[in-house]
């Protein structure tokens, strides 16, 4: 992928049309544990960011991140604005203007992914979107070693969101409303989690159409 004239705005769209496709059934999943508000918030920053797609595809990587960063802090409620917020301003910081690559995005990610541990005070086990995005940051770290072909590396990226949406489903939950619930959260998928792997596999389905 060039550094210049970034697909983000194909990857907003897609993530839009996932989110939407799902969007009663990771509801339900957030009024069982949660708020109920979960996907509200996130389509809230969906909207804002297909507003700005004309400008987001004349940016560099680094910028359009930042900028993507900025408006979910500016424009979604609880603790996804400040979440995805600080993922995509941290994702812009790491890429620094470096090449688009695997391994710029893998240590990237991985960089972005632990502003988010330390912004919610969480880590992998908890019952948080942070048990899709450890796992796969991971993922893409071990492809980067062993430069894994693209079409493998996405498929790995899947199946492994995948995997960590699953591993929710009998956590205890330590953060947020679930956390107050006990063992009555145990049986049930996270919200956050589920939304970070429809947003994983909606961005690899439009790199494997690329690809293609």
């Amino acid at each position: 992928m060039s550094s210049k004239v970034t697909p983000i705005p194909d990857f907003i769209r897609a993530i839009a049309a996932v989110i939407g496709d799902n969007a009663e059934e990771v509801t339900a999943l957030d009024q069982a544990i949660g708020d109920g508000d979960h996907v509200i918030n996130v389509q809230r920053g969906i909207d804002v960011l297909l507003a700005q797609e004309e400008e987001l595809c004349q940016l560099d990587w680094t910028p359009a991140f930042q900028k993507i960063g900025m408006s979910l802090m500016s424009n979604v409620g609880g603790a996804s604005g400040s979440l995805y917020g600080t993922l995509f301003i941290s994702l812009g910081k790491a890429v620094g203007g470096r090449s688009m690559n695997l391994a710029t995005f893998a240590d990237a990610f991985t960089q972005a992914v632990e502003a988010v541990k330390m912004r919610g005070k969480a880590d992998v086990g908890e019952k948080t979107m942070l048990d899709v995005l450890i796992p796969v940051a991971q993922c893409l770290q071990q492809a980067a070693a062993q430069s894994l072909p693209l079409e493998q590396v996405l498929q790995n990226a899947q199946k492994v969101a995948e995997a960590g949406v699953e591993s929710t489903r009998d956590m205890l939950a330590t953060k947020g409303r679930a956390s107050f619930l006990g063992e009555r959260a145990r049986g049930h998928l996270d919200a956050g989690a589920k939304t970070s792997q429809l947003m994983i596999q909606a961005i690899a389905d439009v790199l494997a159409a690329k690809r293609a």
